[in-house]
């Protein structure tokens, strides 16, 4: 059975070798399946695994739109519905200018798994523009939204695909998007766009979901050491939705966060970013548009660290919230001395494959974000319950809800890294158990 995966590995290589971020996904999980594949032969005779790389439609179009000077613009729409075994189309959009169809493939493929992981019934997908919403007006932005919905709209429904928001789409954007869809499908489909506004269908705690969850995995992780966020320092990257969620949480739990950044550099604040004022300035940061943690330095007087990291920070405990490849070999040799004991990922593939390769030789507790950052995506998938019973839970309801996803998710990917031979290992773990579910689903519905 393992000749039957280095097959499909060197498939992969010959089909998409220009399509780098996607391969990369692939064989990643193709690797971690070596001892599924090998235990249970159905999965080689269903093709589970010729059909699960492969996106079950892809979309591109052209989006057309006019600057506030009158000047036209043309830019590259997608949509891959990856696989929709579980339910709907599940993942969101992203609108930044390194957009393509291979990261958007990538991070397809790791939707299927991550929803899978979430017990709800989601199917995985992804899309996105290369458009960059900085520097534009508001106006601008809705142009290009109302022209991005005028393909996509066709392609979408709250039964069919549910696009949420990702990097460069917010608030803002899915109000933009919504508005469009409504009038152009003449329904109000609430269901069709998770993310929204709380006032028009948006679940409660949803932009500090992502955060919330990582801490509620970490601490599960942390559980099986006999251990607790308790007293513990901790470093988190970035200062957006998902960084502020993280620090929220960790702090409600005993927890003294001391470091945040940003394109600019990294603060470490000796005294904790632990009151209501320090992290509600946090939110201020996110909206002012100026993407520089010096600011949080500035206003508190805490130390800023120009053009570094955090990681070279003595902490407990290390939450990377900001980007893809933001903790190198470096950085994690940095923070295995200094004494850390959990990693547990809040933004998609924070660690390089180099990091990741050292971190599995180490006793440190290390987790991927397609399991701990699926917070974000759970309560997606809550909000799309939510607007199809035409009701709305309050945030302590969601936040318990919440909780126990998380605790779930821990424990099925502690329990397959077991089972398969890994122990310990989260990134098996969560490529095992997400891919038994979907796999199993693909099975029982045959050809399609």
């Amino acid at each position: 059975m393992s000749k039957y995966v280095d097959r499909m590995i060197e498939q992969l290589n010959k089909t998409y070798p220009w399509e780098k971020e996607f391969l990369q996904a692939s064989i990643e999980v193709l690797e971690s399946l070596r001892p599924v594949m090998e235990k249970d032969s159905r999965y080689e005779e269903a093709a589970i695994l010729e059909r699960i790389v492969v996106p079950e439609r892809t979309i591109m179009f052209r989006v057309p739109w006019m600057d506030d000077n009158g000047k036209y613009h043309v830019n590259h729409g997608f949509r891959v519905q990856f696989n929709s075994a579980l339910g709907p189309y599940k993942g969101g959009l992203r609108f930044h200018p390194s957009v393509n169809l291979s990261i958007l493939k990538f991070l397809g493929f790791e939707q299927i798994f991550k929803n899978s992981l979430t017990g709800l019934p989601m199917g995985g997908g992804k899309g996105g523009s290369d458009f960059d919403p900085r520097g534009k007006s508001s106006a601008e932005v809705m142009r290009f939204c109302q022209s991005f919905m005028s393909e996509l709209w066709r392609h979408i429904g709250q039964d069919l695909d549910v696009p949420a928001g990702d990097i460069g789409v917010g608030g803002r954007e899915i109000g933009f998007l919504m508005g469009q869809y409504k009038k152009l499908a003449n329904i109000h489909q609430g269901g069709v766009l998770t993310g929204k506004g709380q006032g028009w269908g948006g679940s409660k705690m949803r932009p500090e979901a992502t955060g919330f969850g990582v801490v509620y995995f970490a601490q599960e992780m942390l559980a099986t050491k006999g251990d607790s966020f308790e007293g513990k320092k901790v470093a988190i990257s970035g200062f957006g939705n998902v960084a502020w969620g993280a620090v929220r949480k960790a702090t409600e739990l005993g927890a003294k966060v001391v470091t945040i950044s940003g394109p600019d550099g990294f603060v470490y604040d000796a005294n904790g970013i632990s009151t209501p004022e320090k992290i509600a300035y946090m939110l201020e940061m996110r909206a002012s548009g100026r993407d520089k943690a010096q600011d949080y330095a500035d206003k508190f007087g805490a130390e800023f660290h120009a053009g570094k990291r955090p990681w070279c920070t003595p902490v407990d405990v290390a939450i990377p919230c900001a980007t893809q490849n933001e903790l190198g070999l470096e950085d994690v040799k940095e923070l295995k001395k200094n004494g850390v004991i959990a990693i547990p990922e809040a933004s998609n593939m924070s660690t390089t494959p180099e990091a990741m390769e050292f971190l599995f030789e180490t006793d440190i507790l290390f987790s991927p974000g397609k399991a701990s950052n699926a917070g974000g995506v759970a309560t997606s998938g809550l909000e799309m319950s939510q607007n199809s019973l035409r009701f709305g839970w309050e945030s302590d309801e969601v936040d318990q809800k919440l909780h126990t996803i998380m605790k779930n998710i821990h424990k099925s990917c502690k329990e397959a890294a077991e089972q398969f031979g890994t122990p310990g290992n989260y990134v098996n773990g969560a490529n095992i158990a997400g891919f038994l579910r979907v796999a199993n689903a693909m099975i029982d519905q045959g050809v399609c």
